[in-house]
């Protein structure tokens, strides 16, 4: 079976990372790998990735580049050694089989570069808000489609490692790594959308902008400037 590369970046994340850890760990084996990338946390968050560094040969923590989260995401993806890279917020549950069902996917297709599935939108407490992201975002695959309205959740993502080289480095105007990955991949790949709900996304005060809408001039100026960046990379790669 194909191996995975688990991409983390984190910055005080100290409240939640002990869970998000102990629901993805139990589910790796020993060909695969963590990539913790901190980007300067001042919590103790620090002091819980060494614990678990200590106690998992499979996790590699690195100091980020202390730029913000999409360059902290980018450092870790960088880092990433197997054949599919999975991408976690610091503060996400993955339900059980997450990984071996994503897997599965891509080992029956070897055309498919992206694999998007669903989660459930919960609160700080793992109350369900909503059962469903994508019947809330209304997600479907296409390049179109997801330059207007973006259905790529970095943490129900996942890729494949050769893609790299077209995704990176991600340019700085992009407003989230997410969404420029999974466009790149509905350019060179194949994207899979898988209906199964794999995760828990924790909705709370530090991420709840991503599901609020921008002022329409702000949404008009991104997307000009997203496409741009696309057509930038389509002629340089």
């Amino acid at each position: 079976m194909l191996s995975a590369s688990v991409v983390i970046a984190t910055y005080n994340g100290e409240k939640f990372l002990r869970d998000q850890l102990d629901s993805i760990i139990p589910q790796l084996r020993d060909c695969d790998e963590v990539v913790i990338s901190d980007d300067g946390s001042t919590d103790g968050t620090l002091d819980i990735i060494n614990e678990y560094v200590k106690k998992y040969s499979i996790i590699n923590y690195y100091e980020g580049p202390r730029r913000g989260v999409i360059k902290n995401f980018e450092f870790g993806i960088a880092k990433a050694s197997k054949d599919i890279i999975f991408l976690s917020d610091q503060d996400d549950i993955w339900l059980p089989d997450k990984v071996s069902i994503v897997l599965g996917l891509f080992s029956e297709n070897a055309d498919i570069t992206c694999v998007l599935h669903d989660v459930q939108i919960v609160d700080k407490q793992l109350n369900v808000i909503d059962s469903s992201f994508f019947e809330f975002r209304n997600s479907a695959k296409g390049l179109v489609r997801n330059l207007i309205k973006n259905s790529f959740m970095g943490s129900a993502m996942a890729f494949q490692r050769r893609m790299v080289p077209r995704l990176l480095p991600i340019p700085e105007n992009v407003p989230m790594h997410d969404q420029w990955i999974g466009l790149i991949n509905e350019i060179y790949g194949k994207v899979s959308i898988c209906n199964q709900c794999l995760g828990l996304y924790r909705r709370h005060g530090n991420n709840a902008s991503s599901f609020t809408h921008e002022p329409l001039q702000k949404m008009i100026k991104n997307r000009i400037s997203l496409i741009q960046d696309l057509i930038i990379r389509t002629r340089s790669k």
